[in-house]
């Protein structure tokens, strides 16, 4: 994938600011019901809109990834707009 203007950029490791990010949004276990082992971000790659979207893919215990995509808006709130598990995405695999 390109980094071009308005599109993701390339896959990165994850920092300690996107573990914050999923921090942020780890009421996930609440709303699946279910209890992980582990809610450890691995991957990311980000998109610049009006705030910026985040593609996450966190290690959630054994052979399961769950894929994130979070909103942060221009003024730090976060807003979970999508959760995929056992799939695998190719941009952030």
């Amino acid at each position: 994938m390109t980094n071009m203007p308005g599109g993701f950029t390339d896959p990165m490791d994850a920092t300690e600011e996107i573990q914050k990010i999923c921090d942020q949004v780890s009421f996930i276990q609440k709303n699946t019901k279910k209890v992980y082992e582990e809610f450890r971000a691995v991957k990311y790659t980000s998109q610049v809109v009006n705030g910026t979207n985040y593609l996450i893919k966190v290690h959630v215990g054994g052979h399961i990834y769950l894929h994130l995509k979070v909103y942060q808006s221009l003024i730090k709130t976060w807003t979970l707009i999508n959760l995929s598990q056992h799939i695998t995405l190719t941009y952030i695999s």
